[in-house]
């Protein structure tokens, strides 16, 4: 009975001390969201840090450049082959034309 007890307080402090060292789990972007805002906010107080928590809040993240068409990657690589001729700017126009789109 005795060894019971010890078997069954020993799992107890086994599993508190586990739950008390949590993995530092990775931040959601919300997370990074409010660690941001929270750092902008910085000497603002009252209804003043709280709306500005609002706004920073609901922002939407910027928007990623639209990819580019094959019209403007044209542009671009002409531009970017200036000065070259003959098989070497059909070499760079290639690669460059095929490279993936960004």
């Amino acid at each position: 009975m005795n060894k019971l007890f010890v078997l069954c307080a020993a799992a107890c402090f086994a599993s508190s001390a586990i739950a008390a060292e949590p993995a530092a789990a990775p931040k959601t972007a919300q997370q990074n969201k409010m660690t941001t805002c929270n750092a902008d906010a910085a000497g603002k107080k009252g209804d003043e840090r709280k709306a500005f928590m609002k706004n920073c809040l609901s922002a939407k993240p910027a928007e990623a450049a639209a990819p580019a068409t094959q019209q403007t990657k044209m542009k671009t690589c002409n531009a970017d082959a200036a000065g070259k001729k003959g098989d070497e700017r059909k070499a760079f126009m290639k690669a460059c034309l095929s490279a993936p789109k960004s």
